[in-house]
């Protein structure tokens, strides 16, 4: 395809087929490719990285069953139910919502022609913010996405049996949210599922931090990303961010 016939195709198209364009960087490849061999996994990466659209990309390869040739990561070969995890409903709608099903609807990673319907709204006193969606699956019928958030606590958290889990930043270390990863890694045993987190690590050296970084069993991998690793953004306006960043 030359430059002009990809232009002509317009911007709409472009929004709402940006899947197809997303090529992985090296240690994003390595993540995705991780998954064969690890359930739980964890990017722990500065903001703007480019963690947040790379678990996006792979949520949807997942609900959709539509993996690109340059596929090395774990497959499903039928529809499968899945958990995205955030801090809260704002965060929710307008990091992993916006960056999974886009806003319009079909302009994120999942593209609009495979989009089972239209998402399920919450009623929870901010609006706009998805429950769940329904996503059109290569092999026949339909994945679902269901979208929870932390301050829930962690009783939300229980019943059903999710294949995939992503965690986009990490519960706090209240009581009611503490628990939400062990809940989350539980709900993944009976379908030999696997979960994902990605976090900038603002809250410290916390538990599930040191459980990643001191693994206890196989399975677990832990990946790392820093500006330096993200080709797509200005080092000379990254390095004057950085003088202004406080040390810690």
């Amino acid at each position: 395809m030359s430059l002009d016939d990809f232009l002509e195709l317009g911007s709409d198209w472009l929004a709402e087929n940006k899947i197809d364009f997303y090529r992985p960087y090296p240690w994003q490849a390595e993540f995705h490719a991780a998954g064969v061999s690890h359930p739980e996994r964890l990017v722990l990466a500065g903001n703007r990285t480019g963690k947040t659209f790379c678990a996006a990309a792979e949520t949807a390869y997942h609900l959709t069953g539509v993996y690109p040739d340059w596929w090395q990561g774990r497959r499903f070969d039928s529809p499968v139910l899945v958990w995205v995890g955030s801090v809260t409903n704002e965060a929710s709608r307008d990091i992993v919502q916006k960056e999974l099903i886009g806003d319009p609807v079909g302009t994120g990673a999942i593209p609009s022609h495979l989009m089972d319907g239209k998402p399920k709204y919450k009623q929870a006193g901010v609006q706009g913010v998805a429950d769940t969606i329904k996503v059109k699956h290569v092999s026949g019928g339909s994945s679902t996405a269901v979208f929870k958030t932390y301050e829930q606590g962690w009783r939300k958290w229980q019943g059903a049996a999710p294949h995939v889990v992503w965690l986009d930043e990490e519960p706090s270390q209240k009581k009611e949210e503490k628990g939400i990863f062990s809940e989350a890694l539980t709900r993944i045993l009976t379908t030999k599922g696997i979960i994902y987190a990605t976090l900038t690590p603002l809250l410290g050296m916390t538990e599930l931090v040191r459980h990643f970084m001191n693994p206890p069993s196989d399975g677990i991998y832990l990946r790392t990303a820093t500006w330096d690793n993200s080709p797509h953004l200005d080092p000379q306006e990254t390095a004057r961010m950085l003088k202004s960043y406080p040390d810690h």
